[in-house]
């Protein structure tokens, strides 16, 4: 199995990954046998993944990352960098090669300061590898100022250095910065190959693999939670009985508040995976003696560790609650189209009951602004409106259509 196996729906994005990767081989052989450059390389130091949430942006990133480290010798023999096997792709992928820094948050934003550290990882020469290789799989979370700090290691890249990045869209990254790097589009990927993907790797039965790939409309990441957590399919039912609670204010607010309270148990769930495991790890390295009681001088580091983990619950609840919009506006998606008589394929075919009654009980410009108003409460969301006011506005919204 090579690299690019990994890269569901995404036929042309391999074939370009393929040739830079080959490119790039080519150069740094080059390079170490004192010979000049290949001219024509499609190889760069700066790349931009963008593409819709599930589309496979950052496995797309990990997978080229793996493929410039690729120590195959089947590629003295033309073979292509990516195999897959050796030491070089292995350990890029799982995480461990010490010339492949992947930089992931749990937090709303990605700062100056881890920033800085990036920039001046940036400047050093591989230790092991043939590249340096530096992955921002949420480079839509830098700040302005972290972008600003990002923008001089992009402009002036030290030679061995190679800078992937990843959003959602061109917008969400600074147009200083996208405009020095080489853009890759990956489309949202097909359900049939979703669901193919779900049962050679994850062993899933064909028939919950098709449906989790057509709930979640190709969305690889969630097609695989709702195959394989019964607590996601669970939360997922509650959600799409929302639009037939709405009937006045009091299920409206109900719903509202019951929403709210599964994207805290979220937040909760991964705090107490987390939080108490780093708690005890910093304890430990700043000496705490035993009862607990830290040293002088330590109160600032339990502090800004207490401040991460707010932070961390703060996204984590965001996030659910944005899943939870997701399947909203999914749903009426489908109750559009059976309103309009489309023909496109409807992604929550194990609620049609609840389907029927809503689009046989009001009609497409009702819908529309329902949708719309899913909309809305994700925008307020990302403004800082308090969650609870935000989604109290859309159930109260989606009674009135």
């Amino acid at each position: 199995m090579t690299v690019w196996d990994e890269l569901v729906g995404q036929d042309r994005l391999r074939e370009q990954l393929g040739a830079a990767a080959r490119d790039a081989d080519a150069l740094v052989t080059a390079q170490s046998a004192g010979e000049p450059a290949p001219t024509g390389s499609g190889m760069t130091h700066a790349w931009l993944f963008t593409g819709p949430p599930g589309s496979g942006r950052s496995t797309a990133a990990r997978a080229f990352a793996a493929a410039l480290q690729c120590t195959s010798p089947d590629r003295a023999l033309g073979g292509a960098p990516g195999c897959g096997f050796c030491d070089g792709c292995h350990t890029a992928l799982i995480g461990t090669h010490a010339d492949v820094e992947v930089i992931r948050t749990d937090l709303l934003s990605i700062g100056v300061g881890q920033t800085r550290e990036l920039v001046r990882r940036a400047q050093l020469s591989p230790a092991v590898g043939r590249w340096q290789v530096i992955v921002i799989e949420d480079a839509d979370r830098l700040t302005e100022g972290a972008g600003n700090v990002l923008l001089k290691a992009v402009e002036e890249p030290a030679p061995r250095t190679v800078w992937l990045l990843c959003a959602p869209s061109l917008e969400d990254v600074l147009p200083t910065i996208r405009s020095r790097c080489r853009h890759l589009t990956l489309r949202t990927p097909p359900v049939d190959a979703v669901a193919d993907v779900l049962v050679r790797r994850d062993g899933v039965e064909p028939d919950r693999a098709a449906a989790a790939a057509r709930a979640t409309q190709g969305h690889i990441g969630r097609a695989r939670r709702l195959a394989t957590d019964e607590r996601a399919r669970t939360r997922r039912a509650a959600v799409l009985k929302l639009p037939l609670r709405v009937q006045d204010v009091g299920a409206c607010l109900k719903g509202a508040q019951e929403l709210i309270d599964t994207a805290t148990d979220d937040a909760k769930q991964v705090a107490e995976e987390v939080d108490t495991k780093e708690t005890d790890e910093l304890k430990a390295a700043l000496g705490a003696v035993a009862g607990g009681r830290m040293p002088r001088g330590t109160a600032g580091a339990m502090k800004e560790l207490e401040d991460k983990q707010k932070r961390r619950r703060t996204r984590t609840q965001r996030d659910s609650l944005d899943l939870a919009l997701t399947e909203l506006t999914g749903f009426y998606r489908d109750v559009l189209a059976l309103q309009l008589g489309s023909r496109i394929a409807l992604a929550n075919t194990d609620v049609r009951d609840a389907l029927d009654r809503v689009a046989e009980s009001s009609t497409a410009e009702r819908t529309l602004r329902r949708i719309e108003a899913v909309i809305a409460c994700r925008k307020a969301l990302d403004r800082n409106v308090a969650p609870l006011l935000a989604v109290e506005a859309m159930t109260m919204a989606l009674r009135a259509g």
